[in-house]
């Protein structure tokens, strides 16, 4: 595999940025029939070269008894933990929801953080029977603040899209302070980027976005953030036949400062 580069984001040495990735990793694996790869190992290398503060990550398996079973030999072979806590640095903390049940395995959303984590919500937004959707709601410290991180995949379907996005601003209008910031990331599958308008008027930002699928060719920019309480410095999606080779999705990295000065009274 190709040396991965870091990211010019990180060069500019800004300590006062928050570091955030949203990453569709595939459940781990690429191609099908006898060519089927394992990409796991290569995963976590991509995502250690990002030097991010909080990865949000999307189809993660917990477990797959037949992949497992297949990748089971070599030196780099299906893990035995998670693939969340596989990706996770030494030290950082993780969660991990399901959101599908499939013949042979599961997968979900998974959040990895150098700090520690509140509690898990996760929330069921599944639309019909043939597509098994969740939100994972996960508050962390940054700088003294709370932060309410919020990893979604939606539908495929544009009226699915459109349900899923007012289950999320209902989630954020019932369960996050309204002093409190709001982290949302993750694959919107939001071909028609129909979901600004709704998203926009119940006072969540978007930040800039860029193409990230397919990861050969990107096209599509379905892999995005928008947040509330914090602005985005700057983002930029790495390219390149390694990335390509991981995930069918390229990773979007963006750094956010506070939407305004911190108060050094709540730092007290």
């Amino acid at each position: 595999m190709s040396t991965l580069q870091a990211s010019a984001l990180r060069r500019r040495g800004d300590s006062a940025a928050l570091r955030v990735v949203t990453y569709n990793i595939h459940k781990g694996v690429r191609g099908v029939g006898p060519r089927k790869r394992l990409e796991i190992h290569n995963l976590e290398k991509g995502v250690a070269a990002l030097h991010a503060d909080v990865v949000m990550l999307q189809e993660v398996r917990l477990f797959h008894h037949r992949d497992a079973r297949r990748f089971a030999h070599g030196p780099e072979a299906w893990p035995s933990e998670g693939q969340a806590e596989f990706l996770a640095p030494e030290g950082w903390h993780c969660a991990y929801r399901t959101n599908a049940i499939t013949r042979h395995g599961e997968h979900g959303n998974a959040l990895i953080s150098r700090w520690p984590l509140g509690t898990v919500g996760h929330h069921d937004v599944s639309d019909h029977r043939f597509e098994q959707r969740g939100l994972l709601h996960v508050p962390f410290e940054f700088q003294g603040q709370r932060v309410h991180a919020v990893v979604v995949h939606f539908g495929l379907m544009r009226a699915s899209r459109a349900r899923q996005a007012q289950r999320l601003i209902d989630l954020i209008a019932a369960e996050v302070p309204e002093d409190e910031a709001v982290l949302v990331g993750g694959d919107f599958n939001d071909w028609s980027e129909q979901l600004d308008a709704p998203l926009t008027a119940a006072g969540l930002a978007r930040s800039p976005v860029r193409p990230s699928f397919p990861s050969r060719v990107p096209l599509w920019s379905l892999d995005r953030f928008y947040v509330r309480g914090l602005r985005c410095t700057g983002v930029e999606v790495p390219r390149g036949a390694a990335w390509a080779r991981m995930s069918d999705h390229l990773p979007v990295v963006a750094e956010f400062e506070w939407d305004a000065p911190i108060d050094p009274m709540r730092l007290s």
